[in-house]
């Protein structure tokens, strides 16, 4: 009816779900462990952190970039008969995306805890990186691309770069910011695996990559585990840590081949983000501490715009002058990121126990000042998934 405001009903499972223990394990290089064996160190540390026992973990989910059924194997190896598992594989948001569903699962009463974790020994391993991607092209072809063997991920990401540089006069100088800012924190961060100065000269002398991306503009390869443990808000006043409660998830997946998006410079983040604020019933502008799944340089600002944090095409001038960093207007990535703490294949999990130890207080000497909400976002594939989630203290509920 015209000139009758709409109001909206408030998301019935906003906050109805809590993160109730994290952990991480052997992130850096961790050699001689497989990837099963980080993620079942992160996972036992996660749910005792959440104050619980393996047998009380009725709900699963789980994937790897290794293996196409990996949910059995670690229920396998864990011990556990859960009652709700969730293998979805959609790349490195897949840790985020898994939340909605976990809730509705933990709503609908047919699990009770849901744990939710990742391993990989990319770094270490004797079938690493190179291997997986040689592999990958048979086993995930992409059948505009694969022809031409193209340098994937990184020509992809740099290719969105180049595009967004000559849309909107974007500099690698720009870009550079992002990885300084990223450092900055990582520096804080006793866990990081790269802790040394960074300077923005040299980001932009060091060895290029795939044009505009230098070595620096890429993410870290290395080994790590992460885990994370969802119950029903009605049992946090029992467990021990400070509950973080979920307000808000949303997922969305436009394209697997980055050639297939309409337009290089606008990601599924435009939408996913929308949803998860929706849900929430919060803005950017609320936003304590962001969280982004920052692959390459360019990730970091095509998010900023997507998720509403600055308009299309200005978030070159959004990362100046260190505005990301430490001290700056919004806190990004303050464990350093994919770019200087921590990437084992896929990061979004990292991205979300950041959110969540920011939360509670525990981010050391990274920890921003009176954090009551915060947005923690994954990324697969080529710009390929995108999931947000925005989390937050019972003050924000």
């Amino acid at each position: 009816m015209s000139g009758v405001a709409t109001i909206r009903t408030p998301d019935p499972l906003r906050g109805r779900a809590v993160i109730a223990g994290v952990a991480t394990f052997g992130c850096g290089e961790a050699p001689g462990f497989t990837d099963m064996e980080l993620l079942a160190r992160s996972a036992r540390a996660a749910v005792a952190d959440a104050g619980l026992k393996m047998s009380d973990i009725d709900g699963l989910c789980t994937a790897s970039a290794g293996a196409t059924m990996w949910a059995m194997p670690v229920v396998e190896y864990l011990g556990i008969r859960p009652s709700y598992v969730d293998g979805t594989m959609i790349g490195g948001s897949s840790f985020i995306a898994h939340l909605l569903p976990a809730m509705r699962a933990l709503e609908s009463g047919q699990c009770n805890a849901v744990l939710v974790c990742y391993g990989s020994a990319q770094r270490t391993a004797t079938f690493g990186r190179r291997e997986i991607g040689a592999a990958r092209k048979w086993l995930d072809p992409q059948p505009y691309e694969t022809p031409y063997a193209p340098f994937n991920p990184p020509s992809a990401y740099a290719l969105a770069a180049s595009r967004h540089m000559h849309e909107f006069g974007t500099t690698r100088r720009q870009l550079a910011e992002v990885a300084v800012a990223a450092r900055a924190w990582a520096r804080l961060n006793p866990e990081a695996f790269m802790r040394d100065p960074l300077s923005i000269d040299e980001v932009l002398n060091a060895r290029m990559i795939s044009d505009p991306l230098s070595v620096r503009d890429c993410c870290l390869v290395t080994d790590g585990g992460g885990a994370y443990v969802l119950v029903r808000a009605d049992r946090a006043r029992d467990l021990p840590k400070k509950p973080v409660y979920v307000l808000g998830n949303g997922t969305a997946v436009w394209n697997r081949q980055i050639s297939s998006m309409h337009d290089l410079t606008v990601t599924a983040a435009s939408e996913s983000g929308r949803r998860a604020f929706e849900m929430a019933g919060l803005a950017p502008k609320d936003m304590g501490v962001v969280q982004l799944y920052d692959a390459f340089t360019i990730n970091t600002l095509l998010f900023l715009e997507d998720l509403g944090f600055c308009k299309k095409g200005e978030a070159g001038a959004f990362v100046e002058n260190g505005a990301i960093g430490p001290g700056g207007r919004l806190p990004v990535n303050t464990n350093g990121g994919g770019l200087s703490c921590v990437h084992p294949g896929m990061y979004g999990i990292f991205a979300l126990i950041e959110a969540v130890r920011q939360l509670r207080g525990e981010g050391g000497d990274r920890q921003v000042a009176g954090v009551k909400t915060a947005l923690a976002h994954g990324n697969g594939g080529t710009l390929s998934s995108q999931s947000t989630a925005i989390l937050g203290t019972a003050e924000a509920l």
